[in-house]
Formats: C-alpha cells, structure tokens, sequence
C-alpha cells in the first residue's frame, strides 16, 4: 500500500452542524484529516497555534469575532496555514476584503461536495481557489481600479514576471522556487516585490491582474 501524506485542516465556523458535515465529508478522502474545529475567532486562533494545520477553512460572519478580524490576528501570529474563507457571502466587497487581508482562497458555501473537496485539495497543496463565481466578481472590481490599471507589466524585471506567470499557475512558493532554481526566501522577495510594483495587495489578484492582461 502506498503510503500518502496527509494535509491537516482546521475548521473555524459557529454552526455545530456544517462543520460535522464537512468533517464527515473529509474523512472520506485518505489525505486529508480535520485536527481540530473552533466555534468562534478566539477558539480558532488558539487551536490554529496549537496544531499548525496546513488548511484553515474560516468562516467570514461570526458572533464573538469577525472572520476578517480572525484572519488578521492570525497573519499577526504568524501563522503559516493556509487559510482560505468559506461562507455564503459572494458580495464583490465581502471577496475583496477577505483576499487583500491575506486569505489565500475564498470559497462559497453552496459549492458542491466534489468542487469543495477540489478546492481543499488544492489549498492544501499551496494553490489558490476561488469559487467560479467569483472569478467575475474579482475581475470587475480589479477593471474598475485606477491603481491597478496603471500598473504595468514593464515595470517588473524579467525574474518577477517569471514569478508572476508562475503564480498566476497557481503555484506555490515551493514549486515556484523549484522551477526557477532559487530559495523559497527569495520567491518571497518576488512576489512583494511585483504586488508593491502592480499596486496589488494579494497573489489572487496579481493572477486575475496577469490573465486579464493575456500574461502567461
């Protein structure tokens, strides 16, 4: 039998019963396995600390602490999970906020069983997701950016476009450091240095930013 590695998940929603749900739905994949569940923000970042899973599915509307709030106190604690937001908010503002405060996915409650499983599997491995909906949602608020339509592709050096092509794939900065034969530190580096140049805020939206513009 081969043996096959398992990404840890953590929950962080105030409703018992989807995340019984989507805990019984991740018991049926043999790679993925939910280490612990919070009811609120506070819990979670305590249990985020605690078991420094690869995935945290966050929920945006919560009572004792705003999913966005959770989502900056954990950047703040460095965290290094994925974390991507699950709700059922698809509003334009709810999406944009979430992704420029850091989240790395943002995925829509009403989703499938096999696309949400998809979607973990993916964020799970470093890549980013984003329900199909929201792919339009995102592209029109970026067209309707000032900031973001003065930036231009010349103003980066050949190795940040590399990176953003790569990005834009949606790889992760250990896959990206790999193919271009350099350290996951300078990646980094890369990639600050192209979103201060493109006046983005998130790898999501350079990677709308470059497919609007045919980059790739």
């Amino acid at each position: 039998m081969t043996h096959c590695e398992i990404s840890t998940i953590l929950l962080i929603d105030d409703h018992p019963m989807l995340r019984k749900g989507i805990i019984q739905l991740v018991e049926l994949e043999d790679d993925l396995e939910v280490v612990a569940e919070a009811g609120n923000g506070q819990e979670g970042i305590q249990q985020a600390l605690i078991h420094q899973p690869d995935l945290i599915l966050l929920d945006l509307n919560m009572k004792v602490m705003s999913g966005i709030d959770t989502l900056h106190a954990l950047r703040q604690a460095d965290v290094n999970s994925r974390i991507v937001i699950f709700t059922v908010s698809d509003n334009n503002h709810d999406v944009m906020t979430a992704l420029r405060a850091g989240a790395d996915g943002y995925i829509l409650k009403d989703s499938e069983p096999e696309e949400l499983l998809r979607h973990i599997h993916h964020a799970a491995k470093g890549q980013m997701v984003l329900s199909e909906p929201l792919a339009v949602i995102m592209a029109t608020a970026l067209k309707n950016e000032k900031e973001s339509q003065s930036a231009s592709v010349t103003d980066l050096t050949n190795r940040e476009l590399q990176t953003l092509k790569l990005v834009t794939l949606g790889d992760s900065n250990k896959h990206i450091a790999r193919k271009l034969g350099i350290t996951e530190a300078t990646v980094k580096v890369h990639v600050k240095s192209l979103l201060k140049k493109l006046k983005l805020r998130s790898r999501v939206e350079a990677a709308v930013w470059a497919v609007e513009r045919k980059i790739g």
